[in-house]
């Protein structure tokens, strides 16, 4: 079932090309090789959701701090257009969201809870399910990676090379 599931997600991120234009902005639609060893962080956010909304940044300094995962992001309401834009730009969603709700490729219900977070591995297992929402230290520590503070994050990318 498991294997059903990766192959079903691995064909609807394949079906995706290149980034689609919107009003001038990018959405990603994301191809299977971009996550080829790398941890994948599904999360599922809604512009009402408080705990989304508080979780946002902490996803976002995932997203900047750790090359080797992945985060996506996914409207719990099914916005398109300008409507999704307007709502990642006003919740300062930095990476990127999909277009299509992979829960059923999944093999998975739509979450009923806000936020809902799923974790893949670079095999493409789902190894957490993860409710409610998260800091950076629990996130790293669902993809295996040694925690950094927010600070330490931003420190980071003031070093020059």
């Amino acid at each position: 079932m498991k294997g059903l599931a990766i192959l079903a997600f691995s064909m609807l991120l394949s079906a995706c090309g290149q980034p689609v234009q919107q009003d001038g902005s990018t959405l990603q639609r994301l191809n299977t090789a971009d996550f080829h060893g790398r941890w994948l962080v599904i999360n599922y956010w809604a512009q009402w959701c408080k705990p989304c909304i508080k979780e946002i940044p902490e996803l976002n300094a995932l997203d900047r701090s750790y090359p080797q995962v992945a985060v996506l992001g996914v409207n719990f309401d099914g916005a398109r257009g300008a409507d999704l834009q307007a709502q990642v730009d006003q919740l300062g969603v930095a990476f990127p969201t999909l277009l299509e709700d992979p829960a059923v490729q999944l093999g998975l219900d739509k979450p009923a809870v806000l936020p809902t977070t799923l974790i893949l591995d670079p095999d493409g297992n789902l190894v957490a399910n993860l409710v409610g929402p998260q800091t950076l230290a629990s996130l790293a520590l669902a993809t295996g990676q040694v925690a950094i503070t927010e600070a330490e994050s931003e420190t980071e990318n003031l070093i020059p090379e």
